[in-house]
């Protein structure tokens, strides 16, 4: 197995029923031959961790006593491979499919230079058939990550950071770098890990031959989403920004709460007070 690495693949399921055979059914259809599985569950209710260990008893199973939440959660994931010599970990998202090919091109892709700390797949919006996520840039200025959505030519290419998606990741990494910031219960993890990897001195790229599908499940709970992703992404910039960029980012971020304001008292919408409380909860714990 010299020319194939060990590959840890874990997949966090929080009550993803729906999903989960997919994604390990085409998992276990992979050609990469050295890998192996983790399902790590965070204390699913909706029967899906017994519906995996039914069908898929070659897969390694964690069950955690509560929703740790992504980077919690992962890390259980993560030590359990690290502690069996993984030479790479693969996160790996509950509602994805995969190709038969996909883990193949990855690791080639991972192998052509020395300083790839992590990787990607080209991934795939299930649902409308067009390109999710083929590199990421960080936008500072308006404290926001977005995805690039295009077809690129090239063999791999480097991104600011990496989905939690499907991000495969050296071991190095981890020992330079270590796990997954717990500070983030859901969202923005990958990016401040991204960060802090390329700050360490490794290359983040996406492998254009790679492919897997995204189902989006956190589409249907939109709420819960934007809650979130605004608490996780002020810890993010707390924690990040340059020193340079400190006071526009406290500017910027006054702007947005006047108008959060402003949406929740005169526009009504319903979203506002979902960030309004976001708001509110993060100076509560900051």
């Amino acid at each position: 197995m010299e020319n194939f690495p060990k590959v840890f693949i874990i997949i966090l399921n929080y009550n993803g029923k729906d999903f989960i055979a997919k994604t390990l059914s085409s998992v276990f259809k992979l050609d990469y031959p050295n890998f192996r599985v983790l399902l790590v569950d965070n204390n699913s209710t909706d029967g899906s961790l017994e519906l995996a260990k039914l069908n898929f008893s070659k897969a390694v199973f964690i069950k955690n006593n509560a929703n740790l939440g992504f980077s919690s959660g992962n890390n259980v994931g993560i030590k359990y491979a690290l502690e069996r010599e993984a030479d790479y970990v693969l996160l790996l998202n509950y509602d994805t499919e995969v190709r038969a090919d996909f883990l193949t091109n990855l690791v080639a892709s991972m192998k052509k230079d020395d300083k790839i700390g992590i990787g990607s797949p080209v991934i795939l919006s299930k649902a409308v058939s067009r390109v999710w996520f083929s590199g990421g840039k960080i936008a500072w200025l308006k404290m926001k990550t977005w995805q690039e959505e295009e077809e690129r030519e090239e063999d791999y290419f480097k991104s600011d950071y990496i989905s939690g998606c499907s991000m495969i990741i050296k071991a190095e990494v981890f020992k330079k770098i270590g796990l997954l910031d717990e500070d983030y219960f859901l969202y923005w993890e990958d990016a401040d890990f991204s960060l802090k990897a390329r700050r360490a001195g490794f290359k983040l790229v996406v492998s254009a031959k790679s492919r897997i599908y995204h189902w989006e499940k956190s589409e249907e709970t939109k709420e819960n989403k934007i809650y979130w992703l605004v608490v996780s992404g002020l810890v993010f910039f707390k924690k990040n920004t340059p020193f340079w960029l400190k006071g526009w980012i406290l500017f910027y971020l006054w702007a947005r709460r006047l108008k959060n304001i402003f949406d929740v008292n005169f526009r009504k919408r319903n979203l506002a007070r979902t960030v309004q409380k976001a708001y509110r909860d993060f100076d509560h714990v900051k």
